[in-house]
């Protein structure tokens, strides 16, 4: 095992934007009642302004306040390895790394969005936030930073996920935050998806919709998005450009960018500085890989369509990915990467061939955790092991070609409350599940036509 690592003081100073660079502008949200593009100052319901004019932004570097850096010095910069154990065990001439996001203190990459979405909050006066969660990581993240900066904070967390990680919801709790398994009693909108599916596992869909109306109804409440947006995923280009330092440091390039999907925050903000190469055109080889659930199949199965981000349609359309809005897929264990939609960016960029994607059963999944387990010595969440899974093939594929391939890929966080899904996995009880295309189909004819 190799590690570089990178000094305090080469934390970035500006996130990247790589708006600035896109070949052609992203569609425009759309009013949900409407259907009109929606005026920046219509979103100031549940957001601050000063995310909005983020979100909005054509600026190509977006300088990142001093109190927020000085909190990513509690974990930031995150290491880079080299997995020189995993690449002698495939027998591989490609170069393995991967960028480990498991060090912050709620052990994945989302405090790196968390934490700037509070203090922008904090500065406008907000005293609650309201968001959803999957897995239980975004949950965490926020929960860790309402508390840094002295803000309630209520989390709507999946219901399968509520039940498949309750040591995640005291993680929350130990940071002040209310927990709710969704859907709750909590909501209107709750109480309403209860008496029509009551045995639903939910999703993250249902989960949004809970938080957006939480948040307005409650005049000291704003809403938090822990992917998806492109403030978020703004706020992850910390963990690229770090990224590219760090390759520099030991003069390389990466020929593959690998990362897991759902929303797309993580990997976006991990192959994004370096996608800004390739449009460039000083790197058009590069490959940027996105790896998603066959469960959960947004990039390899949707459609790139306005839909709404949250089940019921309160929030704003976007044009993305998506599988439908009231799309709920079967109850994984990768609960972070069980969303019908995607990132606008990553889309976009995907729809324009800048980016890939590929999608695997879960039991393949986890066996490629164990395989990391055994010779990295980390155990990665279920999210997170997609990409190993993909690293791995990828390394066996130059293996194949002998060819000398460096390949990195974005290692979003431990899986340290993800051990009862590790012990069914030994017990042999994974199963794995493909969304049968007539419920897609049927999901995709329920999208919004204007």
């Amino acid at each position: 095992m190799k590690k570089i690592l990178l000094d305090e003081n080469d934390i970035p100073t500006s996130w990247y934007n790589i708006q600035a660079d896109m070949p052609h502008p992203l569609d425009p949200p759309l009013n949900p009642k409407t259907y009109e593009p929606m005026r920046p100052e219509e979103l100031n319901v549940i957001f601050p302004m000063e995310l909005i004019r983020q979100e909005v932004s054509q600026e190509r570097w977006i300088p990142i306040p001093e109190e927020v850096r000085e909190i990513y010095r509690m974990w930031r910069p995150s290491p880079l390895y080299r997995a020189e154990r995993l690449e002698k065990a495939l027998k591989t001439p490609a170069k393995i790394y991967y960028k480990w996001e498991g060090v912050s203190p709620p052990g994945s990459h989302k405090p790196n969005s968390a934490v700037p979405q509070v203090y922008y909050n904090m500065k406008e006066g907000i005293e609650r936030i309201a968001t959803e969660t999957g897995a239980g990581q975004w949950g965490s993240a926020l929960s860790f930073s309402a508390k840094l900066f002295e803000l309630q904070c209520r989390v709507y967390m999946v219901k399968c996920s509520y039940d498949q990680k309750p040591y995640r919801r005291v993680m929350m709790e130990n940071w002040g935050a209310e927990v709710y398994a969704s859907p709750s009693d909590q909501t209107n909108v709750g109480k309403e998806i209860q008496q029509k599916m009551p045995d639903t596992s939910g999703s993250l869909g249902i989960a949004i919709s809970e938080a957006v109306e939480d948040a307005a109804t409650h005049d000291n409440t704003n809403y938090a998005l822990g992917s998806v947006l492109n403030h978020v995923v703004l706020h992850q280009s910390i963990i690229g450009l770090e990224m590219k330092k760090q390759f520099e440091q030991i003069d390389e390039y990466p020929d593959i960018i690998l990362g897991c999907v759902g929303g797309g925050s993580n990997f976006a903000g991990a192959s994004f500085p370096f996608l800004m190469d390739k449009i460039q055109g000083k790197k058009p080889d590069l490959r940027a890989i996105s790896v998603e659930p066959l469960s959960c199949p947004t990039l390899t199965k949707g459609q790139f369509r306005y839909d709404f981000g949250d089940n019921v349609g309160l929030t704003p359309l976007l044009k993305m990915y998506t599988l439908g809005h009231n799309f709920v897929p079967a109850a994984i264990h990768a609960g972070g990467l069980r969303y019908h939609g995607d990132s606008p960016l990553l889309s976009r960029l995907t729809k324009e061939g800048y980016m890939e994607a590929v999608a695997y059963h879960q039991k393949e999944v986890f066996d490629a955790a164990l395989l990391f387990a055994k010779t990295e010595g980390f155990v990665v969440a279920p999210e997170a092991a997609h990409a190993v899974k993909a690293a791995i093939d990828f390394a066996l594929m130059a293996k194949r070609d002998n060819e000398e391939k460096t390949i990195v890929f974005a290692n979003s966080g431990h899986g340290h409350f993800d051990l009862s899904a590790y012990d069914l996995y030994h017990q042999n009880k994974i199963q794995d599940y493909e969304y049968p295309e007539q419920l897609i189909n049927q999901a995709m004819a329920e999208l919004p036509t204007f």
